[in-house]
């Protein structure tokens, strides 16, 4: 019987996957066919992330075959960009997801940050949330921001700034990243691969490197790419994500992940209540006291009807 090789899925290219061994090597692996999964609603059987199994294809010891995958921890999923009713797997087995957003140059939008949010509860993937680019931020801006941290504080997620022009906060975003597997996500232009460069200068990446292989083929803008930039401590980069489609999230389990909906489960007058207009509704009675913030509500409401989540 041949032995089983174990490695860690790095990169993936559709058809090649790089998988890093347990003596750090990087080779390359391709996929055996009956793992291809026929019929199968996921995009790409293999995801960064992924712990596999894999036997060397020759002696040299340079090209590989995965033979099967290891039971993930967890993982984190959206809805294909190019077939709607399949999903894509962004990353698997990861400690946190961290969320890079901006409030300028883009701007992300509050649907969006808490759509991407839903979707880590509803895998219980523990969320931080980082706003980066604070020095294009007036006055008014900050106080804005001010206010937004407090929100998503109060509901558990702690909230980081950066900027990777004045290097403000870099540090902090450093130690929360030292000794995990983190996925890190947001829209196009919002500073990630120049985040990247800064806390692992040891990889010399270039911006346009993680652009051009983000822009090539056809599935490839939503495929990850892990980098180990210290040791044990593994950065995913995901390319820009513009919409964040939900997977299998019933409407009356919506707010099961909404942490302030959740801890007020089975206190409205119905059971089914989805909460938009219905008589003794306890969350819409918390949101006509401020107690919930409107614009998680309105955010909630967005999912509730699939409207787009780019506003």
């Amino acid at each position: 019987m041949e032995i089983q090789n174990k490695g860690l899925v790095m990169r993936s290219t559709g058809s090649w996957y790089e998988v890093q061994t347990e003596t750090k090597q990087i080779i390359k692996c391709r996929l055996k066919g009956k793992l291809k999964l026929k019929g199968s609603k996921v995009t790409n059987p293999v995801a960064v992330g992924d712990y596999v199994n894999f036997n060397w294809e020759d002696e040299t010891k340079i090209l590989g075959m995965i033979t099967d995958i290891i039971q993930r921890e967890n993982y984190i999923i959206r809805q294909s960009v190019h077939k709607t009713e399949h999903a894509h797997i962004l990353a698997a087995n990861i400690d946190q997801a961290v969320l890079l957003a901006t409030l300028a140059h883009p701007k992300t939008s509050l649907g969006f940050i808490d759509r991407f949010l839903v979707t880590a509860e509803s895998f219980r993937i523990d969320t931080k949330i980082v706003f980066n680019k604070i020095d294009l931020l007036t006055e008014e801006d900050k106080e804005y921001l001010d206010s937004l941290a407090i929100i998503y504080k109060k509901l558990g997620y702690d909230c980081y700034f950066t900027s990777t022009t004045t290097h403000e906060g870099i540090d902090e975003f450093k130690k929360l990243l030292a000794g995990k597997k983190t996925l890190l996500s947001g829209h196009s232009g919002v500073g990630k691969s120049t985040l990247v460069n800064l806390i692992a200068p040891n990889l010399a990446l270039k911006t346009a490197e993680i652009s051009d292989f983000a822009d090539k083929g056809v599935h490839t803008t939503t495929f990850a790419t892990m980098f180990e930039f210290e040791e044990n401590s593994y950065l995913i980069d995901t390319p820009g994500i513009k919409e964040l489609g939900l997977i299998d999230i019933k409407k009356e389990e919506l707010s099961h992940y909404f942490p302030e909906m959740r801890e007020l489960l089975g206190q409205c007058k119905y059971h089914n209540c989805l909460h938009t207009n219905e008589p003794k509704c306890i969350i819409l009675d918390k949101v006509s006291k401020y107690e919930i913030s409107p614009t998680r509500y309105a955010s909630y409401l967005s999912m509730l009807e699939g409207d787009d989540n780019r506003r």
